[in-house]
């Protein structure tokens, strides 16, 4: 047996294989687990926007998208969170440029060095114009969002990046978070990204990113800045929260960086199965940005990621699999202090730009219809087709109702079984998620409440977040309930025994729970 505090998880000596399609195993013994919620030591807020999207800055060369009469898309946005962040950045933003009027000239594309077709980068400049900036305004209103938004870094100048920062921040408003400056800059000098030569690093980056931070402060008074938005290096992140020079430094409020779990998706690696283990190195990275965060009056806020880098795996990425991962690392991240998660997605038009017009996630579609949704967008929304919820936005959604409240610390024991726990205090009661990740082992949990109120609650209910299976891309519920058109809410409130302040509820391999006690 073992003890975690937190995140309670053990993996199973073997599942069944990672995208089979098979149904849930019947007639097994059920895995135990006993849990006990903790207050009164280490206690985290969940802010109210916690939950976010991230989108290719490009998406704004279509001003109809990110607008207040797109009603389809607003409509999703509101469900998955009234109070949520809406990041635009992505390798697209490192070639997009703000064309203020029909006399504005472009800025010179670099061309990398070495063969086209090896770079995973844009080819191609793309025009953003004001009224697509207007749209997102009306966009962020009726949606009640707010924006971090990502500036050329790659194909710019810090001239450029003001005059852009200065329009989105009148247009934007109160709506406005924080801008970055580039994106995944620890890759610029790899030959597949070749934004600058080899050998540029972290002290060149400093120095230029400081240029453009002084630039856009000039022309917006109020600008505040989110960085150094990596692909994945905690030590740029730390480094940046430590070194950020004094001129700008009050202006800094966030530090960010990015995190996929698994790709690419046409390495024959990358499982359903070895998705849902999770990454044992997430908490030691968080836990060390977390401490420059705090030590320097910061935040940290994964700004962009998602279950397979490269635009997903058909069959996993776009499957229930997705939802069980999202919910589960949403929720682990919160325990850790995170200040929210942007899941990256959007039209498939500007994920393959963003690629270099790659689709490595075609190579393993097995059918038309996979590949045209193959991608790891938690929202669908293809021209000419209705805009749709995924089944990732089913996890996300369940993750957060964890918003606004303030993450326990959860004590137990657990053994043969791959499943993770999470509670929460919310108001004057308890929400406890429980994710069981293992594809053939039923778990049955027993939860004590904390003390002081063990003997004053005596009922509970309980969602569930299941489907018919981990590669199920249709028929996934939560609460017993299908989003349909844009509409969603809980059907199926399950009852939950409570006895002598300990609850007792059944999660069948391969599904997920959300107890409220209280």
């Amino acid at each position: 047996m073992e003890r975690r505090t937190f995140l309670i998880q053990a993996s199973a000596a073997a599942m069944a294989a990672a995208c089979s399609g098979a149904h849930w195993a019947q007639g097994e013994a059920a895995v135990e687990a006993e849990l006990t919620l903790r207050e009164g030591q280490r206690t985290v807020p969940v802010p109210l926007n916690y939950t976010g999207l991230s989108y290719e800055l490009a998406q704004l060369t279509d001003p109809q998208f990110f607008s207040a009469a797109n009603h389809e898309l607003v409509t999703r946005f509101r469900l998955l969170s009234p109070h949520g962040v809406l990041r635009t950045g992505g390798n697209t933003s490192e070639f997009c440029w703000f064309q203020a009027d029909a006399a504005t000239v472009g800025p010179k594309l670099r061309i990398p060095p070495g063969k086209l077709e090896d770079n995973w980068m844009p080819h191609r400049l793309f025009a953003i114009r004001p009224e697509a900036i207007d749209a997102l305004a009306g966009f962020l209103q009726a949606t009640g969002w707010r924006l971090i938004y990502g500036l050329n870094f790659g194909n710019s100048t810090p001239e450029r990046a003001a005059t852009e920062a200065a329009y989105v921040a009148r247009a934007v408003g109160d709506r406005m978070e924080y801008f970055q400056i580039g994106n995944e800059p620890d890759l610029y000098e790899n030959a597949n990204n070749g934004t600058r030569p080899p050998g540029w690093g972290f002290a060149d980056y400093l120095k230029e990113w400081t240029a453009y931070a002084e630039a856009i402060a000039a022309r917006v008074p109020g600008a505040r800045f989110g960085g150094p938005d990596v692909n994945g290096s905690s030590e740029w992140v730390t480094r940046f929260g430590e070194e950020v020079p004094a001129g700008v430094r009050p202006r800094l409020t966030t530090l960010t960086g990015h995190y996929y779990a698994e790709g690419p998706p046409n390495d024959p690696r990358v499982t359903t199965e070895r998705l849902l283990k999770g990454n044992a190195k997430i908490a030691g990275e968080i836990q060390s940005i977390e401490a420059v965060a705090k030590a320097h009056g910061l935040v940290y806020r994964m700004t962009e990621g998602n279950s397979c880098y490269r635009g997903g795996k058909p069959g996993m990425s776009n499957a229930f699999a997705s939802a069980l991962w999202a919910g589960d690392y949403m929720l682990e991240l919160a325990s850790l202090g995170c200040a929210g998660v942007n899941l990256h997605g959007g039209r498939s038009a500007f994920l393959t730009a963003g690629l270099g017009d790659h689709t490595p996630g075609m190579e393993v579609a097995k059918t038309p219809q996979a590949m045209r949704i193959g991608f790891y967008t938690p929202i669908f929304s293809e021209p000419e087709s209705p805009v749709k919820a995924m089944p990732i936005f089913y996890g996300m959604l369940l993750a957060n109702q964890f918003a606004g409240g303030v993450m326990l610390e959860v004590d137990g024991t657990i053994e043969g079984v791959n499943a993770t726990a999470y509670a929460a205090r919310s108001g004057s009661g308890f929400k406890v998620a429980l994710f069981n990740k293992d594809e053939s082992k039923t778990l049955d949990v027993s939860i004590r409440l904390p003390a002081r109120v063990s003997g004053e609650v005596r009922k509970a209910t309980a969602w569930r977040l299941q489907a018919p299976a981990l590669d199920a891309t249709e028929g996934v519920t939560l609460a017993g309930a299908e989003i349909q058109a844009g509409q969603w809410s809980p059907r199926e409130a399950e009852p939950v025994a409570v006895s002598s302040g300990v609850a007792r509820i059944r999660v069948p391999a391969s599904s997920a729970a959300l107890v409220f006690l209280g």
